[in-house]
């Protein structure tokens, strides 16, 4: 039975489970949401101002200066994109694939979204010339495309956008007028931070990008919803900013006074929960090579994962050997592999992908074990891929992978 018939969920209500890390919450931050919890008063529309203070110096470190008058802080990135399209008007671009939450808000509000080829290296950043052709279109068929949403590390593809390439496709947007939104949320969970150069298209671009950061991307639980944005100077970034602010209000869209305590404490990245974070960080990236090797060896296609904790698989040169259990597409592939490795394994069709197209995304906090002692002790130990419970993890994903590859030799044509 199709997951969306099962649970009676629409295109613009169904989504695939944020990939969180999986781990227990650390003390120290569990400590800042308990020491709030007696607070009465809540928090303000957009943030108070300890919480954009912090904000402002979290992208203070990253070489994006901002104030408090810029900075606009929500439970969660959803509800900061739904009020920047609100806000901003007209359509919608998108690269294909894209995170499964940026293009249901846009329908949401009754605006059209086109979907924009990638570059072959990377996901998140549309090609430049893609993106000329669909504007292109777009207006020749009447539209009005305005806004584009990018991710320099992408979620669903797990890749890092090259600074030449993001640098091409902000040139390309800047000339036909369209304001960028950077969806940041996976900048700090890069898996070799030292050899990767990731840009944001705010440092290119000043006036036309605001960038937007889930802090579920790194630095709080999923099920603490906060995020931040940071708005461009001038004229055009304080209207932006206070039309936000309005749908914002509307929404009555506020962080819990607890929640925004421990956004607070968590975008000041004190010790030792930077500590913590760089930790999360190092066992991922761990975990999703392990994969993408057993990915490979089995004979699908997947970048090398950069970031996050995912990795996006086609499993179209297998796609003979999934015939053999009737997959023929994507949401097929999903109730497929979601059984067989009893773990969510969303199509590649949740993320605007083509529905034949056989493509999923994988996330490796469910290769961490099934309880909190298990998910503990892999952080703690200094070879968690040799733990009982994630070598059973991924013998069960290698198990499955192979016996396919295996189906698929047999059902090749003699030669």
């Amino acid at each position: 039975m199709r997951r969306t018939e099962r649970e009676g969920h629409g295109p613009v209500r169904y989504g695939p489970p944020f990939p969180d890390d999986g781990l227990p919450v650390p003390p120290e931050l569990s400590a800042v949401l308990a020491a709030a919890a007696g607070r009465a008063a809540g928090e303000p529309v957009g943030g108070g101002t300890a919480l954009l203070d912090a904000a402002c110096g979290y992208w203070e470190r990253r070489g994006l200066a901002a104030g408090p008058d810029r900075a606009v802080a929500a439970p969660g990135a959803p509800a900061l994109l739904l009020a920047l399209t609100a806000a901003l008007g007209g359509d919608v671009l998108v690269p294909r694939p894209c995170a499964a939450w940026w293009a249901p808000y846009a329908r949401l509000l009754g605006r059209p979204v086109f979907h924009v080829a990638t570059a072959a290296e990377c996901g998140g950043v549309p090609d430049p010339y893609a993106l000329l052709e669909t504007v292109r279109r777009v207006r020749e068929e009447g539209g009005d495309p305005r806004l584009l949403v990018l991710s320099v590390a992408d979620d669903p593809t797990a890749t890092v956008a090259p600074p030449e390439l993001l640098h091409e496709t902000v040139e390309a947007a800047t000339g036909e007028g369209l304001h960028l939104v950077s969806d940041e949320t996976w900048r700090d969970t890069l898996h070799a931070p030292h050899a990767t150069v990731l840009l944001s298209p705010a440092e290119m671009l000043p006036g036309r990008v605001t960038v937007v950061t889930d802090l579920a991307g790194s630095l709080l639980p999923a099920g603490w919803p906060a995020a931040v944005a940071r708005f461009p100077e001038g004229e055009a970034g304080d209207g932006l900013h206070a039309r936000v602010l309005d749908v914002l209000t509307a929404l009555d869209a506020r962080i819990a006074g607890p929640v925004a305590a421990a956004a607070g404490y968590a975008l000041g990245e004190p010790e030792p929960l930077g500590g913590h974070v760089d930790a999360v960080v190092r066992l991922h990236a761990r975990l999703a090579a392990a994969a993408h090797r057993t990915v490979v060896a089995a004979g699908a296609l997947s970048p090398p994962p950069q970031a996050g904790r995912h990795l996006y698989v086609d499993l179209g040169p297998l796609r003979s050997g999934l015939a053999a259990h009737d997959v023929g597409d994507a949401q097929e592939l999903e109730d497929f592999l979601a059984a067989r490795l009893g773990m969510p394994a969303p199509g590649g069709h949740r993320f605007g992908d083509d529905l034949g197209a056989l493509r999923v995304r994988l996330s490796t906090g469910p290769l961490l074990g099934g309880t909190d002692a298990e998910r503990a002790e892999c952080l703690a130990s200094p070879a968690p891929l040799e733990l009982p419970h994630v070598e059973r993890a991924l013998i069960n994903l290698k198990s499955v992978l192979d016996d396919l590859r295996d189906d698929a030799q047999r059902r090749e044509s003699p030669r």
